[in-house]
């Protein structure tokens, strides 16, 4: 089906992180996560997975400043980014809308299997 691609979760709540980790191992890809933006940042430059999904608000670097910085980078600005955020999007940064991201989810709209799809789908 996705013949194992790797998605880099980037979410510092533990219970969200492994949620999505869980569901995405069970789908069949590859799963990298951190939980910070720093420890992310370094993880996706090492790794160079499919996707990220990242989450805005994170300790360490902000989750629009690692996608600031990925972007600058030959590595980065090719990965498919999946924003995860409890922000509206009114809330986000406008400086998102600059930086190439596939799609915005409001983590509380959307089920595991919802977010599944959408990964799915910006993969295919």
């Amino acid at each position: 089906m996705n013949d194992k691609k790797t998605i880099a979760i980037i979410e510092d709540d533990d219970s969200i992180r492994q949620m999505y980790e869980y569901k995405l191992i069970s789908a069949g890809y590859n799963v990298l996560t951190a939980s910070d933006g720093s420890a992310g940042y370094k993880l996706i430059i090492k790794n160079k997975p499919d996707l990220v999904l990242l989450d805005l608000k994170l300790p360490k670097m902000s989750g629009d400043e690692v996608l600031e910085k990925l972007r600058n980078t030959d590595v980065g600005e090719r990965i498919k980014v999946i924003i995860i955020t409890n922000m509206s999007k009114d809330e986000m940064p406008h400086s998102l809308r600059l930086l190439n991201v596939e799609r915005s989810i409001v983590k509380a709209q959307h089920t595991p299997n919802q977010v599944l799809d959408i990964i799915d789908e910006v993969l295919a």
